[in-house]
């Protein structure tokens, strides 16, 4: 019996080996184990470095409002407070137009036009961010200032204080948001229509054999196949806007402190790391800067779990589909 068994699992190797399987497992294994070491020596490294400031600050340092590296007091609720609001709006503007864009490309579009908007799009996600960040300090900074900003604080500035002025520079937590939702409205429209595109074509020929229009097609079989997906897509852009730093560093203002109005300019968790690492000029500065970056990924994480959550239950709730 025992030779038996010996002989048929030596079997069993070697048709694993003989066509290769064995070698393509040990290495897609090696990479998948590299993926996730890179991660634990990213936690490593951030944790190891933070130790100062850890010690130093405890909890405390998640909500205190003070940054002075004059006098080593700080505190990450200002680039907290700057990178959660920043993101949201991002994505309240970026959501729908993506959605939409990514509707119109794989729904409406004549098939014409299909492929250069796609591509267009596509392209859109390849710009690097500092030409993003470039572009709003020239162009859209100076244009939002003059003829939204100011006229909007003027006139409704006293009744709501998320509104309220003066606006000086410009540069401030809208203007970084706007600029946010231009950079990841294509990663969303480029996953809204590659995830429509595959909904089988039996969904939408049924409610067309009833007599639905165009957009009860849409609103009633071909979105709600595709909603995990189109979660998923908009949770990746939320990825890109929570970490992203040139064009938040040049556009937000850097200021750490929390305002009460949209138009004041404020700071990121990965704005201030870009912008302070590299001039610390003391070990206590470098560490609070390397918990800052250490907040940020568990932020990073908890959106990325929370979306891993949702896109399930949505995927639950319609049979696995999409």
């Amino acid at each position: 019996m025992q030779h038996a068994d010996a002989v048929s699992g030596w079997e069993r190797l070697r048709r694993r080996t003989r066509h290769g399987d064995l070698l393509f497992w040990l290495i897609a294994l090696s990479f998948a184990v590299l993926v996730v070491g890179l991660l634990v020596a990213i936690i490593a490294v951030t944790w190891d470095g933070s130790a100062a400031a850890r010690h130093e600050f405890g909890f405390g340092f998640l909500t205190s409002s003070t940054w002075n590296p004059v006098k080593n007091q700080y505190g990450a609720l200002p680039a907290i407070y700057g990178t959660v609001m920043s993101s949201a709006i991002a994505l309240l503007i970026a959501g729908p137009i993506g959605v939409m864009i990514g509707v119109f490309l794989a729904e409406v579009s004549p098939s014409r036009l299909r492929m250069p908007l796609s591509f267009l799009v596509e392209l859109l996600a390849a710009i690097p961010s500092v030409v993003y960040g470039m572009w709003g300090v020239f162009v859209f900074i100076p244009f939002f200032r003059t003829w939204i900003a100011t006229p909007i604080s003027e006139r409704f500035g006293d009744a709501i204080p998320l509104l309220a002025g003066p606006v000086t520079v410009g540069r401030g937590m809208l203007v970084a948001g706007i600029i946010l939702a231009i950079m990841i409205v294509p990663t969303i429209a480029a996953v809204s229509r590659d995830v429509l595109s595959v909904v089988p074509t039996h969904q939408r020929e049924a409610l067309i054999a009833l007599g639905a229009t165009r957009w009860e097609v849409i609103r009633h079989a071909t979105i709600p196949y595709a909603r995990a997906g189109i979660i998923g897509g908009m949770m990746l852009g939320l990825g890109r806007a929570l970490g992203e730093t040139m064009a938040a560093t040049m556009v937000i203002g850097n200021t750490p402190r929390i305002e009460g109005s949209l138009f004041a300019p404020a700071t990121t968790a990965a704005s201030l790391v870009a912008s302070q690492l590299p001039n610390a000029g003391s070990e206590m500065h470098s560490s609070a800067l390397i918990l800052v970056a250490l907040v940020l990924f568990c932020i990073t994480l908890v959106a990325n779990s929370i979306a891993r959550l949702l896109v399930w239950k949505v995927q639950r709730g319609s049979g696995g589909k999409a």
